[in-house]
Parts: C-alpha cells; structure tokens; sequence
C-alpha cells in the first residue's frame, strides 16, 4: 500500500511517499530555518504564507522522486494538529482538494503520533511490543506507553516549557541563533557540563511529568550575573568559553532529567520490551548516550535511523496513517474534509 503524506503543521513543508508503514520511497521537505532565523522563532503568517508557495512544488518533487503517477497512489494522509493553525489550514486543505479530485481515502495524522511512528521507517526489523516512547520535542514532551499499534497510554507530559522549546529559547539568550537545538548541542562540544550547577525539576515522587521553565530562569539568571560581573552590554560580548560551559550543563540537565523520567517509567512497567526515544531533540547525540547509559544491554533502545526522521516531516505521517488505515480500513473514505486542530491530545 503506498501512502502519500503531507506535514505543515509548522515551518517545513513535507511530502512523503510510504510503502506498507515503512519503506520511504520519497520524503521531502522544504524547510524554512533560513526565514525565521532573521527573527529568532516562527512567525505564523511567514510559515503560512511559505507554505502556500512550497506545496504544490514540493508535491511535485515528492513524486517525482518516488516514480509514483497518482494512480500508484492509494491513500493520502496528512497532519490535522496539534501545530501552528494557520499553517496546518494549508495542508489539511491541499489534501482535502486532492482526496476530492483524486478520489483517494483520506487520512487523518495526530502530529506526535507521527514521531511516535519515525522508528518504523527505513528497515525491516520486527518491533516488540509493549514499548515506551519519549517524544521530545518543541512543543511538547511525553512518556507514553504502547501495548499495540495506535495503542497509547500517555503516562508523563509538559507541564510548561518543552524542552525543544527550552534550547531555543536558552539559544536565544546567550546569542546564538536559531534554531536553538542544533546550535547548543554544537556549542556545548567545547564546554564544561559540570561547570554550573543547574536544577533538575524532578516533580513529586515518581511523576512522569516535564517542567523546563525553571531551568530556563537558572540559565537567564546566571547569564545576567555573568554580564553584571563582566559590565557587559549585551550578549553579544559574552565570552565563548561562557557559552559552551553553559550550553553544556544546560544540556545536560535537560538530557538527564528526561533519562530519569524514562527510568521512572521503565521500573514501572518492566515488561517493556524497547524504549524510543522520537521528535526533534531525538536528534542529541548527549541524549542518546545517556539513556543508553542508564538502561539495562537487554531492553532495545530505538531511535530514528536519519536525522531528518526526527524533525518534522512527511515520512513519519505517513507511517502511523499507515497502520491506523489497517486497524479499520472502512473508516477513511475519499472528500472527507478534514479540518485542523491545536488540540495535543494523543490518538
């Protein structure tokens, strides 16, 4: 069964062709960092305006590298929320036309569950259930547990700051651009991560839950120090070696307390067989280490096998369409409109 998937629901226009919920036989993505690094974060109506621009091109090119006409096609899939709405209005309403004209099943993609599904992509091996997932991403983090396919059990989520959210903006505040990510996992190679001790929300006792706003705060706070101590004007004259060491201890605290919580969930429920770790800060090379690190040789750690599987695109939509098609075949029918939605409950 070939799917083919769109995903707007923020700044990258993506499309996929999906072979049976795991062969990627095209996933591309027109991105849009250049544009919104001018500003420091996504501004809506640009994202919107871009997607406008990119879809039909980008829809083009996705076949094209797929050697697909519509009629291989069989289904479309496509992200109905949670994200940006004014950029997922372009999408949702890209498939609706297409489904319409086209007269292909149309099915509807829960964003995180998308991520969920980024470690079905690009290989064969046989995945073992029950399993745990940690989605980490910009705007929202959560432990969830799967006993089956499109079986979820959300067990731990953000109760503010994301910690996608949080590297932007610590990114943010020690002038380092955007996004924040990439840039303080780079900058963080060259720094101390026991050079400042920052804090670790861990919650109440055995919660699952995330809170980043507080290390945020610490960051902020020990930067403003920093520059009253140096009679600085602005970030810009902060000291490189300031920068790294603590981009370091920043990434580490967020990469440790989201290895403890997954520890937490893992001694609550030992008869896990693998534990994911998706979404955009899958993509930490410190974040891998660690949770590999704490966790037992016999439970199989999974990650995304390509960067580009942990940021936002189109191949990981159309691998959980995938699976909720064969789950009820006779639920997703052709011009059905779908509309969007910010809502981030899983299903």
């Amino acid at each position: 069964m070939k799917i083919l998937s769109i995903e707007t629901s923020c700044d990258e226009t993506a499309c996929a062709v999906i072979e049976d919920g795991r062969k990627v036989l095209a996933n591309t993505i027109a991105s849009q960092i250049d544009i919104h690094a001018k500003t420091g974060g996504v501004v809506p109506e640009v994202a919107a305006r871009e997607h406008v621009l990119k879809m039909i091109p980008v829809l083009d090119e996705c076949l094209e590298e797929a050697e697909c006409s519509w009629d291989d096609i069989d289904a479309l899939a496509i992200t109905r929320g949670p994200g940006l709405i004014s950029s997922l209005i372009i999408g949702t309403e890209t498939a609706n036309v297409i489904s319409y004209v086209k007269e292909k099943p149309l099915i509807p993609v829960q964003h995180i569950t998308g991520h969920i599904y980024s470690n079905w992509l690009g290989h064969d091996e046989e995945i073992k259930f029950p399993l745990l997932v940690l989605t980490v991403s910009g705007g929202h983090n959560e432990i969830i547990l799967m006993r089956d396919h499109h079986h979820f059990e959300v067990l731990g989520e953000s109760r503010d700051d994301a910690a996608g959210e949080a590297f932007d903006k610590v990114a943010r505040i020690l002038g380092l651009g955007y996004p924040g990510g990439p840039i303080i996992s780079k900058v963080a190679l060259d720094g101390d991560s026991s050079a400042y001790s920052l804090p670790q929300a861990m919650l109440e006792k055995g919660s699952m839950d995330f809170s980043f706003s507080g290390l945020k705060t610490a960051v902020l706070n020990e930067v403003k120090r920093y520059g009253s101590e140096k009679g600085l004007k602005d970030e810009s004259e902060i000291d490189d070696k300031f920068k790294a060491d603590i981009a370091a201890s920043f990434q580490e605290a967020v990469n440790e307390v989201l290895a403890k919580k997954l520890l937490i969930a893992y001694e609550k429920y030992p008869e896990v067989k693998e534990v994911h770790i998706a979404g955009g800060v899958s993509a930490n090379t410190r974040l891998r280490e660690i949770v590999k690190e704490v966790f037992p040789d016999d439970v199989k750690l999974r990650c995304p096998g390509k960067i580009s599987f942990c940021t936002d695109n189109a191949a990981m939509i159309g691998a959980s369409a995938y699976y909720l098609y064969k789950l009820d075949p006779g639920k997703y029918l052709p011009k059905t409109n779908i509309t969007p939605t910010t809502s981030f409950e899983i299903g």
